[in-house]
């Protein structure tokens, strides 16, 4: 180490010599330059009998000539010194001879090669030279307009081939100036997403008016990605920011980059980019580019040749992965029993994302095809990132320079240092043209994504593009409280719908619903008012069109009477269950109305957001599931085929728990160690009697076959189930009576909403019983 760090005076001394050693061979060729002008330009004037003018012009160039000959071989002969760690203008120098070196080097290449041409045609043809080479001009003649049609022909067929879909891709790309397009969102409309807004307001500020932010060094966010399941309001805020801004902005589909042929997705970003940039020159330098479905174009190029999503494999978190049907992702196959969680609202939302869009109308999709596979015949592969590189390129090159003023103060720069003439300065004063500023143009990007941003490439998301993320949650019910509050003031309504407590009834049985799905129930309850002759919509046409929206129009049919009492009676259960062992839950609707393929279903929703569960919170969605099941047993003796989609439920869930979540049955309260095993497997062979067996029928992969051909494991979901059930029909059992009134009362009315539920639970005074497991008549007769 101590040997290294001495060499190093050492090399500097002999770069600083040899470097010396340069300038005065610069010198020294500048000097024989000089002296040897004058014998050319008497050769020339005299001799050749030149013009004065043309002959200095001549001398002239000979001289800057001769130097620079002297720079090419000198550089051939003699290494450079280093100029690791000197001062600016070392380093300033030592690139004004690099590029007189360069200049000067391209220059006589090209020389020795047209001396070589001219020296070889010399030798062949001899006398004919001249007679031969004016033929050749004269051919060159009638070829010219031949040469300049062939590209004219060449743009026309690639118009014709390619120019349709270049076209319809440029269709997709939509730009609004100030006042084009009423947007009609302004920033306090966007309802619900208070954090994102706040967050987005913060930035859209420094974009708007941030000189004193960058004179103070900062440097605002180039891009801003929405990330949000469809329906959060993501695209609304985008509405809201352009509103709100006062500056042009550029829409396009991320599916719009998707193009059959090479290339003209790396076109259309470049068109994208320039019509921004022309945009922003128009109204004031700024601009915005915002891109849906940016996914569609920035997933991970490492996936886009061919299969699987980045990340891996990874287990179900939720119970709602396992069991999600219907599009209000009911827990059980019927669609009967819907419960409102974090996790539940997350796969909803999630689950509304709209397909991909054909790029190509399906008119032409089969033309198109073809043609791809007979010009790409082993298919595009992974060809589909030259969107995403472009893109990317874009976003870094924003603030270039523009590259007409880049290209001549290059082409003149170069020019002054190849002349040997112009120095570089004057004392303090530059001679040479000052690079050019960047562009005056500010281009943003807002990018929304439904996709976890775990599956966008990392060179999109990285900071300096669209490194400032805002994550959209899906709307709970403060935040459908919130735009109720929005939309209700916008239409006519009856004051009773502005009580605090009306407020919050609706806010807590619009389970899952996103802001359009909430306008879309007032103006549809303002429909059902002025069928009906009135000027302003009530509870009942808000609730009418509620269930409308979510199940479609109610099915006519009436159930003979006995019918309608089984079905009562099952969905009572289902509401007492939930009522007594879900403490954390609150019922929202309750219905033996036919609705989609639901003869009935009750609804409910977490009073607090969640994100994990414990074993007595699953326990008693087990109980919930299974009341219906107990309530049939307890009034008939028996259970129908509509328990169907409870018992499949009620199995998954109990083989979630402990395939998954590691959570066994409830320790049985006895001493006796042969009494409590003994009671055990009366817990399993009750649960053994439940479980749903047609595994089979779900799809393969799926864990919970997997758990449930586990001997162990099999044996401790039974005991589960069997613990749920015993519970559920303690309870019905225990609370008969008030069980019936819950039916009766939903005979009479047919579908109750929201507090009507909750107070016709509260008013029948329900209570968990105490189960004695040693009591042989709580035990069903298997």
């Amino acid at each position: 180490m101590s040997g290294t760090e001495g060499s190093r005076p050492a090399l500097a001394s002999g770069q600083s010599a040899l470097g010396s050693e340069w300038k005065q061979l610069s010198r020294a060729a500048g000097v024989v330059a000089l002296l040897t002008a004058p014998a050319i330009f008497v050769v020339l004037y005299v001799g050749y009998d030149w013009g004065l003018g043309w002959a200095l012009l001549a001398t002239i160039g000979g001289a800057i000539a001769f130097r620079g000959l002297v720079d090419v071989i000198a550089h051939r002969l003699i290494p450079r010194p280093s100029t690791y760690g000197a001062d600016r203008e070392a380093l300033l120098d030592d690139a004004l001879q690099r590029r007189r070196t360069w200049f000067w080097k391209g220059k006589y290449r090209i020389l020795f090669w047209i001396a070589i041409i001219v020296a070889a045609l010399m030798l062949i043809l001899g006398e004919s030279m001249g007679d031969t080479l004016g033929d050749v001009g004269d051919a060159l003649v009638s070829v010219a307009p031949f040469a300049l049609i062939f590209p004219i022909y060449f743009l026309f067929n690639f118009g014709i081939l390619l120019g349709p879909m270049l076209m319809l891709g440029m269709q997709q790309m939509k730009g609004y100036e100030p006042g084009d397009a009423d947007w009609g969102v302004r920033l306090e409309d966007v309802r619900g997403q208070t954090e994102s807004k706040e967050e987005v307001t913060r930035v859209i500020q420094l974009w708007q008016s941030g000189e004193e932010f960058r004179k103070a060094g900062g440097k605002p966010e180039r891009g801003l990605l929405f990330i949000g399941s469809p329906g959060t309001g993501k695209t609304m805020l985008s509405k809201a920011i352009a509103t709100s801004f006062n500056s042009p902005i550029v829409t396009m589909p991320g599916s719009g980059f998707a193009q059959t042929f090479i290339g003209i997705d790396v076109v259309i970003v470049r068109i994208l980019i320039r019509k921004a940039r022309k945009l922003a020159r128009k109204w004031g330098g700024q601009c915005i580019i915002f891109i849906d479905e940016i996914d569609a174009v920035g997933l991970r190029r490492a996936a886009l040749g061919g299969g699987g999503t980045a990340g891996g494999f990874s287990p179900v978190p939720n119970f709602e992965e396992l069991c999600f049907y219907g599009p209000w992702g009911a827990q059980t196959a019927s669609g009967d029993l819907i419960l409102e969680t974090r996790a539940w609202r997350e796969r909803l939302f999630a689950s509304r994302a709209e397909p991909p869009r054909a790029i190509v109308p399906p008119g032409l999709a089969r033309v198109y095809g073809g043609i791809q596979n007979f010009v790409f015949p082993g298919g595009m592969g992974g060809m589909g990132s030259g969107a995403l590189n472009q893109l990317l390129v874009q976003m870094d090159g924003v603030d270039e320079p523009r590259w007409s003023r880049k290209f001549w103060t290059n082409r003149v720069n170069n020019l002054l240092d190849a002349s040997y003439v112009v120095p570089r300065k004057v004392g303090s004063r530059s001679l040479r043209l000052k690079p050019p500023p960047p562009r005056d143009e500010e281009i943003y990007f807002i990018g929304a994504t439904n996709v976890p941003i775990e599956r966008l490439d990392p060179a999109l998301v990285r900071p300096g593009r669209m490194g400032r993320h805002i994550w959209f949650r899906t709307p709970t019910k403060d935040d459908r409280l919130d735009i109720f509050d929005l939309y209700l003031g916008k239409v006519a309504h009856s004051s009773d719908l502005d009580s605090p407590k009306r407020r919050d009834e609706l806010a807590r049985i619009t389970n899952g619903y996103s802001p359009a799905m909430i306008e879309q129930v007032c103006s549809m309850a303002l429909t059902y008012a002025h069928s009906d002759g009135r000027a302003e919509f009530e509870w009942d046409d808000i609730v009418e069109a509620m269930t409308t929206i979510e199940s479609g129009t109610a099915v006519g049919t009436e159930y003979i009477a006995e019918e309608t009492r089984a079905v009562a009676i099952h969905e009572a259960g289902h509401a007492v269950a939930s009522h007594v062992y879900m403490d954390g839950v609150l019922s929202t609707r309750l219905s033996i109305r036919q609705r989609g393929g639901s003869l009935g279903h009750h609804q409910a929703i977490e009073k607090e957001e969640r994100f994990s569960s414990w074993r007595h919170e699953e326990a008693g969605k087990l109980v919930w599931t299974l009341g219906a099941m107990a309530a049939e047993h307890v009034f008939y003796g028996e259970n129908s085929t509509g328990v169907g989609g409870d018992v499949q439920s009620a199995t998954w869930r109990a083989a979630w728990m402990v395939g998954m979540c590691g959570m066994g049955p409830e320790p049985v309260p006895i001493d006796d160690e042969e009494e409590r095993k003994r009671i055990e497997e009366r817990y399993e062979r009750i649960g053994l009697k439940i479980v749903n067996r047609a595994s089979g029928m779900r799809e393969s992969g799926d864990p919970l076959p997997a758990i449930l051909s586990d001997p162990y494991k099999r044996a401790a979901a039974a005991q589960i189930l069997g613990q749920a059930y015993i519970t559920a029909l303690c309870l019905i059992r225990h609370n008969r009576e008030s069980v019936l009134h819950v039916a009766e009362r939903l005979i009479d009315r047919k579908e109750l909403h929201g507090d009507e539920v909750v107070e016709l639970l509260d008013s029948v005074a329900l209570e968990a019983p105490v189960i004695d497991v040693r009591d042989e008549t709580i035990w069903p007769k298997l």
